[in-house]
C-alpha cells in the first residue's frame, strides 16, 4: 500500500524474493515510480484501493504516510492480514550491520553525518530509511556492508523483528501528535521502537540532557551498551562537552577529542549531532583523526539551516525541514543577526509558547507562509507588534514581503514550525520554492 520511495522499493524485493506481489496507492503515483514498477513487471493500480484485491493478501507492507487508521488499514487488521513497514520487510533479507537513526529533530543531519563519515573511513556503506534511496530496494539491487538508515515514528510503527547493531535517538519532543491520538506517550513509545530486539552486543545512543527520552528510559528494558552525550555533565563513556571540547570515550580506547570551532556545523543542535556522529564513529572503530576530519569537512544537509544567498546585505536562509517547534527553536537560538522570520502551514498541534523569549529577543518581523495563520498571530502579535505580521499565501509572496522587512545585515529565516502539506506537496518544495524566490531578487 503506497507507490512512493518506500512502497515502489518494497514491491521490487519482494517480486526479487519470488512473492505474488500488487502495489495499490489512492492517489496517483508519480512517473518515475510507475515506470519502475512496469519494467520490473509488477502489477499496480493508481487513484484507487481494489478492496477485494488487497483484503485477500497474506502480508501488507504499509507505506509510513498512510495512518493506522485509514479505513482499509483497519479492515485488513481486523481481518487477521499482518502488515509491516518497508523497513520491517528489507530486514529480513539483509545481514548488513545497521545504524538506525530517529528523533524529532536531527535526525537527518546526524544520518548524513554517519553516513560520510563511514564513507570517508572507506567503508562500503548504504544510506536509507527515511532520506535517499528505499532501503527495501537496495536490498533487492545492491550490497553494503552497512547501513545508515534514518527512521521516522511512521517506519518505526510496524517494525516488530528488525534490529538495529546502534540504534541513536538524538531527542524527543512534541511532534506529529495529530497521528498518535493527540497522546505524547504514544509518539515517545513509537520512538523507542528502534531499540526492540537489540541485545548486549550493541550500542543505544542517546542525549542525556533530553527530559523526554530520559523519563522514558527508566520504563523499559534496554539491554544495549548505553552511550549518552551531553553538554552539561560528563559521562563515563559516551561524548560531553568539555568547555569548547567534545570528548568522545568508548571502553578502553584512546578518547577522541574535538574542537567545537572545527565543527563544519554551526549551533548548539549541531553540537549535539556531531556528537551522536562521533560517538557512531567511535563505535564502529573509526580512526580518530578521520573522526575529526569528516566532522569538519561535512556540508550541510539541504532544507536544513542552509545558507542560500545574500542579498543587499541579507542573508537568506533556508530551514524548510524545521516542521516543529524545537526545530524552529533551535533555528533562532543560533542567528546573531536581526530576524526576518518565515513560519506557517499545516499546524500539528504546536505550543508556541516555548519561543517567546526568542522572537523577543531577536525577531523584528514576521511573515506567515499558510492557509490558516490564526494561532501564529494569537502567539506573537504582542511580541513584534500588528504591523509587523503578515499573511501571504506563497514562497514568491513571502519572499518579496521579507525583502521589504529585511535591512542591510539581518537574516531571513524560513524555518516554518509546521507540516507544508497545506500550500506544498513536502517541505523539499517548499524549500526549493523559497531559494528559486531568492535567486530573483
Amino acid at each position: 500500500m503506497g507507490g512512493g520511495e518506500s512502497g515502489v522499493g518494497a514491491a521490487v524485493l519482494a517480486k526479487v524474493k519470488g512473492f505474488d506481489v500488487f502495489l495499490s496507492d489512492r492517489g496517483e503515483i508519480a512517473e518515475k515510480y510507475a515506470a519502475m514498477l512496469r519494467k520490473w513487471d509488477i502489477p499496480f493500480e493508481s487513484g484507487k484501493h481494489s478492496e477485494e484485491k488487497i483484503l485477500n493478501a497474506d502480508e501488507i507492507i504499509k507505506s509510513p504516510g498512510i495512518p493506522l487508521n485509514a479505513p482499509l488499514v483497519v479492515k485488513a487488521v481486523g481481518k487477521g492480514i499482518h502488515i509491516i513497514s518497508e523497513i520491517e520487510f528489507a530486514g529480513r533479507y539483509d545481514n548488513a550491520r545497521k545504524i538506525c537513526i530517529t528523533g524529532s529533530n536531527g535526525k537527518t543531519t546526524t544520518t548524513s553525518l554517519i553516513y560520510y563519515l563511514l564513507k570517508q573511513a572507506g567503508l562500503n556503506v548504504g544510506l536509507g530509511g527515511n532520506i535517499g534511496k528505499s532501503y527495501a530496494y537496495q536490498v533487492a539491487t545492491e550490497h553494503f556492508d552497512c547501513y545508515v538508515l534514518e527512521l521516522s515514528s511512521f517506519q518505526l510503527d510496524n517494525m516488530y523483528d528488525f534490529k538495529a547493531d546502534i540504534a541513536i535517538i538524538t531527542n524527543i519532543t512534541p511532534d506529529h501528535l495529530d497521528r498518535y491520538d493527540h497522546e505524547m506517550e504514544n509518539y515517545v513509545k513509537a520512538k523507542f521502537r528502534i531499540t526492540r530486539n537489540m541485545s548486549s552486543e550493541d550500542c543505544f545512543i542517546f542525549c542525556s540532557d533530553d527530559e523526554i527520552t530520559i523519563q522514558h528510559l527508566n520504563k523499559i528494558v534496554v539491554k544495549a551498551k548505553m552511550l549518552p552525550f551531553s553538554q552539561k555533565q560528563e559521562v563515563s563513556q559516551g561524548a560531553w562537552l568539555d568547555g569548547n571540547t567534545i570528548r568522545v570515550r568508548m571502553d578502553e580506547r584512546e578518547d577522541c577529542d574535538l574542537l567545537v570551532e572545527e565543527l563544519s556545523l554551526s549551533g548548539k543542535h549541531n553540537v549535539y549531532n556531531s556528537m551522536a556522529a562521533a560517538i557512531a564513529g567511535k563505535v564502529m572503530n573509526i580512526k580518530n583523526e578521520t573522526i575529526r576530519a569528516s566532522l569538519a569537512s561535512f556540508e550541510a544537509v539541504e532544507h536544513r539551516l542552509e545558507k542560500v544567498r545574500t542579498v543587499g546585505g541579507v542573508l537568506y536562509i533556508n530551514d524548510s525541514k524545521a516542521t516543529n517547534v524545537d526545530a524552529a527553536w533551535y533555528a533562532l537560538e543560533c542567528q546573531n543577526r536581526p530576524v526576518v522570520w518565515i513560519v506557517g502551514g499545516k499546524d500539528k498541534g504546536n505550543d508556541y509558547s516555548t519561543l517567546n523569549a526568542l522572537v523577543r529577543e531577536k525577531v523584528k518581523a514576521i511573515v506567515c507562509m499558510g492557509v490558516d495563520n490564526s494561532k501564529i498571530h494569537a502567539a506573537f502579535e504582542g511580541l513584534v507588534g500588528s504591523r509587523n505580521i503578515i499573511d501571504t499565501l506563497s514562497a514568491e509572496e513571502a519572499v518579496k514581503a521579507c525583502a521589504g522587512f529585511a535591512e542591510e545585515g539581518d537574516v531571513v529565516l524560513l524555518s516554518p514550525c509546521c507540516a507544508s502539506f497545506d500550500l506544498f506537496k513536502n517541505y523539499e518544495e517548499r524549500g526549493r520554492l523559497f531559494k528559486e524566490a531568492v535567486s530573483r531578487l
